[in-house]
């Protein structure tokens, strides 16, 4: 089934008020959540509690900012392919002959708009580099990474300034890092992983 995203340009009204008073009641404040484009990659980081996705909903809610996240295409069943849609579910096949980069950087070029985001680590135990695929979607994509940080200890999230690809992945890891350093601390493995436990952009298949 082909993929046809629903064009949110803003986040339902009610549930951007909703989420707002939320944080204000949990003592949570967000910074930043402000994007000049309509289009990026938006890495969430770091991703090692289960309440991230929560967080990350609130604050983009707060700040008026539509989020898209890749989720399985059997899950897009009927009828439940409609909420996927409407949250900002996108279906991608994993099975397919073309890679997961390639699906998406497609369904980028047929949005008007999409924040895509994606847990750079893959997961919520502790790794030692982070995958690339979501650097190598924003690079083919020739949109802009969005860095997006969770702070439990200052009860903070927010949002940095776009980082555009140069082609040169380490030292746009370097700029990626600088980021999440200064609001999160030391995290040495914000950096990509070495070709032979990556695989690239052929990676995430």
């Amino acid at each position: 089934m082909k993929y046809t995203p629903i064009m949110r340009t803003r986040v339902n009204p009610i549930a951007r008020h909703m989420s707002i008073a939320i944080m204000k009641i949990l003592g949570w404040r967000v910074e930043g959540g402000e994007c000049s484009l309509d289009k990026a990659v938006v890495t969430a980081a770091p991703h090692n509690s289960n309440w991230d996705l929560l967080y990350t909903l609130l604050s983009a809610a707060t700040c008026d900012v539509p989020i898209w996240f890749m989720m399985k295409h059997t899950l897009f069943w009927w009828p439940l392919r409609i909420l996927w849609y409407y949250l900002g579910g996108v279906s991608i096949d994993r099975t397919a002959s073309n890679s997961v980069i390639s699906q998406m950087v497609k369904i980028i070029h047929d949005s008007d708009h999409m924040y895509l985001v994606i847990t750079p680590e893959g997961t919520r135990k502790k790794v030692a580099h982070w995958k690339s695929g979501f650097y190598y979607i924003a690079h083919e994509a020739g949109i802009p990474i969005w860095p997006w940080y969770i702070n439990y200890e200052k009860k903070c999230t927010g949002s940095g300034p776009l980082i555009y690809t140069t082609g040169d992945m380490e030292a746009d890891f370097e700029k990626i890092r600088s980021f999440y350093e200064e609001h999160c601390g030391p995290m040495p493995e914000c950096r990509p992983a070495p070709p032979k436990q990556d695989g690239g952009a052929d990676a995430q298949k």
